[in-house]
């Protein structure tokens, strides 16, 4: 298992000095890797810049996007589509310019936009179109799309693990593969054993995310049968850490969080990594179940 902390803790662009102290700091706490933020006009030099600064550090540069609100791969508009699409390379372009090798987040449909109704096949298809398509180019930079299914209250297209693997399923590239995300589960998922096992041919990548998006360990996600079924499945990839907390004003509006769940950004990353690597190591003999 690589343990990775996801950056949007402290920011949505961490290419700035100011963050090389917060690097440090996680490398000291045993973290293996970083996921930077990459939205909107990527600035690619500073990415690069960033990706040699953790490098130098020992860190794996990993890399997070999402769909804006007005971009929407399964928007019946082809402009729209294409837009987005250009969209996705840019952040796939940035994404090799921090050498990173991985590109997760919800990129199959927008965040937080809704038609009121259940989706449709019609949409289905957009989606799997722009994947494919997006998948092709990063193919081209060496980049693996992870796609990141979301709760019912922040997505519709899909919800659960078994919907989302289907979906990368049909999309039918190597270069597109899925995350789970224990927040989510947390609300989708009746049982986190038979969600993973559903994905199973299609996981690469774990968000360790505690139900109220604080210190993991804290609060009421299932660990021990999530983490000892990824034990069983031979699991190996990166389990990062993902919290939010209320230093942009912007970004706690765009997670929910209305509230402080941790008395700092240091003191959640350093419990949470300890939790982690605990109740991993816990959980490699699980009891059969």
């Amino acid at each position: 298992m690589k343990l990775g902390m996801n950056m949007l803790l402290w920011s949505t662009d961490v290419t700035g000095p100011e963050y090389l102290p917060i690097f440090e700091m996680l490398g000291d706490a045993g973290y293996d890797g970083i996921e930077v933020p990459i939205f909107g006009g990527a600035d690619i030099d500073a990415l690069r810049r960033l990706g040699g600064q953790l490098d130098g550090l020992g860190l794996v540069p990993l890399g997070v996007t999402a769909c804006a609100e007005d971009d929407s791969p399964i928007s019946a508009v082809p402009a729209v589509r294409a837009r987005t699409l250009e969209a996705t390379k840019a952040a796939i372009d940035g994404c090799a310019a921090l050498g990173a090798r991985t590109l997760c987040g919800p990129i199959e449909a927008p965040l937080g936009v809704f038609s009121g109704s259940a989706p449709t096949d019609d949409e289905r298809a957009r989606s799997v179109e722009s994947l494919r398509a997006a998948a092709e180019y990063a193919a081209g930079r060496d980049v693996t799309l992870v796609v990141e299914y979301l709760n019912r209250f922040e997505m519709y297209l899909v919800n659960c693990a078994a919907d989302a693997a289907a979906l990368v399923r049909a999309v039918d590239h190597p270069n597109c593969r899925l995350m789970y995300d224990t927040f989510h589960a947390h609300i989708e998922e009746k049982d986190p054993r038979t969600a993973l096992r559903e994905c199973a041919d299609v996981l690469v990548y774990v968000h360790a995310s505690e139900n109220d998006r604080g210190t993991p360990g804290d609060g009421q996600v299932a660990w021990e049968p999530t983490f000892s079924t990824l034990h069983e499945l031979g699991y190996d990839g990166w389990i990062v850490i993902e919290a939010f907390g209320d230093a942009l004003p912007d970004l706690s509006a765009a997670t929910k969080i209305w509230r402080r769940m941790f008395s700092s950004e240091e003191q959640l990353a350093r419990d949470g990594a300890a939790f982690i690597r605990k109740q991993w190591a816990a959980s490699a003999s699980p009891a059969v179940v």
